[in-house]
């Protein structure tokens, strides 16, 4: 029975991985207290989910040890050190976006290289990357057959395809669907900073292609089946957390920090206020981030619904079967946490985020996606570490489960399409 884990990215808000994972490798270690190892041998990562999935990984040989150094990772993490904060670099990169909304007519005609690119430059987050995460050990736990494959994602600008790049302990043959297709490569830096390239806020990454280079970008965007890696690499049980929405059928409550949040309220009452840059561009964010995975399981529980209904006219050499899906998300409102920690930003950051609305409450999901600073981190850490821990029955009955469908647990399938559901 192969285990799958399935983390989708959002910037900071990733953080709240680093939280569940913990709370994950405490309950494996009482579902099998003699298993030191991670109990996922294929994990999959999209956008920020790519550097946890990566990180969490090279230590698959020890799933507590992984899990804290992922939850260190976070908390060390500052803004400075995902993306250039200083006046000059604030001015090179989001400056020439404010110049050129403002300007546009006087700096057309400059030429490509004087073209705005993106909000933010993230050079720190590729020195931060290099120097913390170990490649090296990827290839190690791949060659104990610990780690059966790690995958990230990223979209194309230049082709408009999704490309799953991935590392394997053995060949497994690259997949090829409309729009979506894989290579099997040495994973390195560049490809978890094309993966976790949100749009317009970092820079795309040039990546080598069959020989010749394109411009890849977040892999959340247009990712209509992020499950989809997982089940070609054999998974028949996936843990997917995501960092932005609730798991499927989650509540969804009005939290009492509303209140803490007035121009929330006044936002949402008054059809009369305009919306600002920022609000438009978290409902644009949310569309990348927010969309797929619902959309992908609810796919998944009607082959899964199929192959339960139909199981003498599916068989086993066809490829289709019964996938079981564990969602894990956020309980709160993340950008309810954010408003709260908005001041933690840099100054600078804040001034830039504040000429498109994106440093007042309204704003606060937009520069949630930001927020790396500790204080706003370590709550999703611990929202993260709370929400898993309080799936404590339904998880260890997951995990302990040899086969088939685990007694109590609500089953929640496989890929999207039907194609998909097949190796």
């Amino acid at each position: 029975m192969r285990l799958a884990l399935v983390m989708m990215g959002g910037g900071a808000r990733a953080a709240y991985q680093a939280g569940a994972l913990r709370a994950l490798a405490e309950l494996a270690a009482q579902a099998d207290p003699l298993r030191r190892a991670m109990p996922f041998t294929v994990i999959c990562g999209t956008s920020a989910g790519a550097i946890n999935a990566t990180s969490i990984a090279s230590h698959a040989d020890n799933f507590a040890l992984g899990a804290a150094r992922l939850a260190d990772f976070w908390a060390d993490l500052r803004a400075d050190k995902v993306y250039r904060t200083d006046w000059p670099g604030i001015a090179a990169a989001g400056g020439r976006w404010l110049a050129a909304l403002a300007f546009g007519w006087a700096t057309f005609g400059l030429g490509a290289r004087r073209t705005p690119r993106t909000l933010f430059d993230n050079a720190p987050l590729a020195h931060f990357l290099a120097a913390t995460l170990d490649f090296h050990r990827i290839e190690q736990m791949l060659d104990q057959r610990l780690l059966h494959a790690l995958a990230v994602t990223a979209l194309s600008y230049s082709s408009g395809r999704h490309l799953t790049f991935y590392q394997a302990s053995e060949p497994i043959q690259a997949w090829r669907r409309a729009q979506r297709t894989a290579r099997m490569v040495a994973l390195t830096p560049e490809h978890l900073l094309a993966s976790a390239a949100i749009p317009y806020v970092f820079p795309a990454v040039r990546l080598e292609l069959d020989g010749h280079h394109e411009y890849f970008g977040d892999g959340s965007i247009r990712q209509i089946a992020p499950l989809s890696p997982a089940i070609h690499f054999g998974a028949e049980r996936i843990v997917v957390i995501g960092a932005s929405a609730p798991s499927p059928g989650a509540a969804m409550p009005e939290a009492p920090e509303v209140a803490e949040a007035p121009e929330v309220l006044m936002a949402r009452a008054d059809s009369d206020v305009y919306p600002t840059l920022a609000q438009i561009g978290q409902q644009v964010l949310a569309s990348v981030f927010l969309d797929a995975l619902g959309a992908d399981i609810e796919r998944i529980e009607h082959v899964n619904r199929m192959v339960l209904q139909l199981p003498h006219t599916v068989e086993p050499e066809s490829g289709w079967r019964h996938i079981e899906v564990l969602a894990i998300g956020p309980s709160e409102r993340i950008e309810l946490i954010a408003a709260r920690h908005l001041q933690r930003l840099p100054l600078s950051v804040r001034m830039l985020l504040g000429a498109v609305g994106g440093n007042r409450a309204s704003g606060a999901a937009f520069a949630s996606y930001l927020l790396f600073e500790r204080e706003f981190t370590q709550a999703l850490i611990d929202l993260g570490y709370r929400d898993t821990l309080a799936r404590r029955d339904t998880i260890l009955s997951w995990l302990s489960a040899p086969s088939g469908r685990p007694s109590g647990v609500a089953s929640t399938p496989s890929e999207p399409h039907p194609e998909a559901s097949r190796n």
